[in-house]
């Protein structure tokens, strides 16, 4: 019998510029998650998501703030918490206001802004409602709005881009 030659095969170790490109590789992708993930997965689950623009709810929910939108019934909204509604029906306009008095029986909604010192003059009917307000982020609108907007998009595909090119240096780097 043939004695079996049993060899270990080595692997060579990586060489350190292409783990360091490697790294580079999936920080940028794992970055690009990071800030994508709340911008899109609750959208799934049925939540708007919002920028807003003024101060009338400050200073629970400073200008700037990311703010995330629940569905709900309007007959179900308690005093005191914060709604999301069109100004006019077919505006895009959205205004955030703290509900004062839900007037079920008419239909609407009496609502008032932290900032503001008088409530709103004119009632919010249901039929303008969006939802209420689950969570804010302060700063984080700013964000939200580059990730959303066409340059915003433009960067994410380069960060996609850069992290392809990266992993390809590194395996190139291997080969020689």
């Amino acid at each position: 019998m043939k004695k079996e030659k049993t060899e270990k095969k080595h692997k060579h170790p990586r060489h350190p510029v292409a783990t360091v490109f490697s790294a580079c590789s999936m920080c940028l992708l794992v970055l690009l998650v990071v800030v994508c993930v709340p911008l899109t997965v609750p959208r799934f689950f049925g939540v708007h998501i919002y920028s807003v623009v003024s101060g009338s709810m400050e200073p629970a929910i400073p200008t700037g703030s990311l703010i995330y939108i629940a569905e709900a019934l309007p007959e179900e909204i308690q005093e005191e918490e914060i709604i999301a509604f069109y100004g006019v029906k077919d505006s895009a306009s959205i205004i955030t206001h703290r509900v004062m008095e839900n007037r079920v029986v008419m239909g609407e909604f009496i609502t008032k802004g932290d900032a503001n010192k008088t409530q709103d003059m004119n009632p919010v009917p249901y039929e303008n409602f969006i939802g209420k307000v689950i969570r804010s982020v302060p700063k984080a609108g700013k964000a939200a709005e580059l990730f959303t907007s066409h340059q915003g998009k433009v960067l994410a595909a380069c960060v996609i881009g850069a992290a392809l090119l990266l992993q390809a240096i590194a395996a190139l780097i291997e080969r020689k």
